[in-house]
């Protein structure tokens, strides 16, 4: 149900009774209020069309737009602008559906089938504030596609099977080379060996052998070597392999479950080594492998090309396989048990030159279309020296410790007169990750932004806090008022006039944030529709209200804005906790 949509075409008719021939009308909020709730501009571009005098179009226009009773208020301005409201009639007629049926606000979009690659995380090594942005977007934008009708696939997409975890299974070695794992003679089943290390372990280890390598050059080439057998499945190296990536999978999944990210897909770029054979035939069949350096390589640049684009690593000069070479199996993998219409990789923009690669490839080996494959990148979250976040004494700081800083400035906020001392770590949890969560998608996903912790989660202002403050208040003004009629509205009154013409815009807004591949406009949106409704309530004792009809248009108002801030908070994947 979009009344903008349906406007603009009885605007499309109405230019055309007038005699004007229009693909599209644009209805826009007016800027002076004085002057009319919406304003038509189109006038000022059809003058040079028609070769005549904007006003005199305009004046043409408002005599069929009068003939509608839909408009009221119409007048000109200036040399063509037409102002005018939408009648009182229409306006409740349309938000009484909305109250019945709030998700009906959503348009449904024509059926297809997308999978969000939004993971990334690397096996055994702690997420850090840069892995936030892309799961928190991911999950927003997979929870957003489904609101429209689409089927939604979400994919963790670990980073399991690169150099790094070779270099991990090589420190593992030095530290415990009695491990049966390097035992050449053991014949033993090494499901049932105990490995002496937790997540926390290969969190340390992960970085100290990633930097040992690039300072021993025998230990860098052992722990190729090491990677070289793990891909080959060789017995012991790649059964230890598993097991690291057993523990580490489990608290990875624990801190995406602790930001309300979920994925219906736990596959790593493991998973799809079982396509290599398959993958081969189809390159060779295309005869695109070239050699270089004693590598093999696949071509990708093209004569319009503005900036050299490098060709795709397919097997690297050792015979281990490259990070491009596990995404193009990925893809064969989902081509074959999937077969999506589109592919979303929510990812750094900084890997947009790698994502060109392997969709030009893709597109080579005939598995999808460009059009299908979409990199949707994100800028950085800085802190207040707008650098990237870090830690005090000036490391990467982990997604749990962002998370613990921005808790303990939630839990000295917390209502301690509406919230016990049991309930307040769980709320002020729930809260700290809206605060994290709101602030991450309030700019534009492209937009660098700093995270200041004092900020976000202060109960004032476009926060979180501010927005969870808001849904609870009504949430709580509705349980008092739950033998109360609710169930339409009469009249629309002009101390709530703008919050019901922005409720019947939220299509709109969904739209957008479908199209930009971005949440800001629904984070926005959440603002503004709370800031509203705080200004109405500030205004009106709707409890108390002794006129029966106008307490029940006060409630009517009240539970649809919960509904639609409920339904959004959703698909931002913030919870909301009882009270705070």
């Amino acid at each position: 149900m979009n009344i903008i949509t349906e406007i603009n075409k009885e605007l499309i008719n109405t230019f055309e009774k007038a005699g004007y021939k229009v693909d599209s009308i644009e209805l826009k909020p007016s800027a002076r209020k004085d002057l009319g709730d919406y304003q038509i501009n189109d006038c000022m571009s059809l003058a040079s069309t028609y070769h005549t005098n904007p006003r005199e179009i305009a004046e043409n226009v408002v005599k069929e737009l009068e003939k509608n009773s839909i408009f009221t208020d119409i007048n000109i301005a200036g040399p063509g602008f037409i102002n005018l409201k939408l009648s009182e009639e229409f306006l409740i007629d349309n938000i009484n559906k909305a109250v019945n049926n709030p998700k009906d606000l959503i348009e449904k979009q024509e059926s297809k089938k997308i999978i969000i690659d939004y993971g990334g995380a690397n096996v055994a090594k702690a997420l850090h504030v840069g892995h936030l942005r892309s799961a928190n977007i991911g999950e927003a934008l997979k929870r957003l596609a489904k609101s429209v009708g689409y089927e939604v696939i979400g994919d963790a997409h670990l980073g399991d099977y690169g150099r790094p975890l070779g270099f991990v299974v090589k420190e593992l070695k030095e530290r415990y080379p009695d491990l049966p794992y390097f035992d050449e003679n053991y014949e033993g089943d090494y499901s049932e060996v105990e490995l002496p290390i937790s997540n926390e372990d290969l969190e340390e280890i992960y970085p100290y052998a990633s930097q040992r390598a690039k300072e021993d050059d025998a230990y860098l080439e052992d722990g190729r070597d090491i990677t070289n057998k793990i891909q080959h499945h060789e017995r012991g190296y790649y059964d230890l392999w598993k097991k690291i990536v057993e523990i580490s999978k489990a608290d990875i999944r624990e801190v995406y479950n602790d930001i309300n990210v979920d994925f219906e897909l736990w596959n790593g770029e493991s998973d799809a080594i079982e396509y290599q054979d398959k993958l081969d035939e189809i390159i060779a069949e295309k005869n695109i492998l070239v050699e270089s350096e004693g590598a093999k390589v696949i071509e990708v640049k093209e004569e319009n090309d503005k900036i050299e684009i490098p060709p795709l690593l397919y097997i690297k000069s050792n015979g281990t396989i490259s990070y491009e070479t596990t995404d193009l199996l990925t893809l064969l993998q989902r081509k074959e048990e999937i077969n999506p219409d589109e592919i979303w990789y929510v990812v750094d923009s900084r890997q947009g030159l790698h994502f060109e690669q392997v969709f030009r490839a893709t597109e080579k080996l005939g598995l999808f279309d460009k059009e299908q494959m979409e990199h949707i990148g994100f800028g950085t979250m800085n802190g207040k020296d707008g650098k990237p976040f870090k830690t005090r004494d000036g490391g990467v700081m982990t997604l749990k410790g962002l998370i613990n800083l921005v808790y303990n400035s939630t839990i000295t906020r917390i209502n301690n007169d509406k919230v016990t001392e049991e309930e307040a770590p769980e709320i002020a949890k729930t809260v700290a990750i809206a605060a994290l969560k709101y602030a991450d998608l309030v700019p534009y996903r492209e937009t660098d932004y700093i995270f200041e912790v004092e900020k976000f989660t202060d109960i004032e202002g476009k926060t979180g806090p501010y927005i969870l403050y808001t849904t609870i208040r009504m949430k709580s003004l509705l349980n008092n008022a739950a033998d109360m009629d609710k169930s339409k509205i009469t009249k629309i009154e002009d101390d709530y006039k703008d919050l019901v013409q922005l409720i019947l815009d939220l299509p709109n807004i969904i739209n957008k944030a479908l199209k930009t591949r971005s949440l800001n406009e629904i984070a926005d949106y959440l603002y503004n529709i709370c800031s509203l409704y705080n200004t109405f309530y500030a205004k009106n004792k709707v409890l108390t209200e002794e006129n029966i009809e106008r307490r029940t248009n006060w409630l009517t108002l009240t539970k649809l804005t919960y509904d639609i801030c409920s339904i959004l908070l959703d698909i931002l994947a913030i919870k909301v906790p009882e009270k705070m």
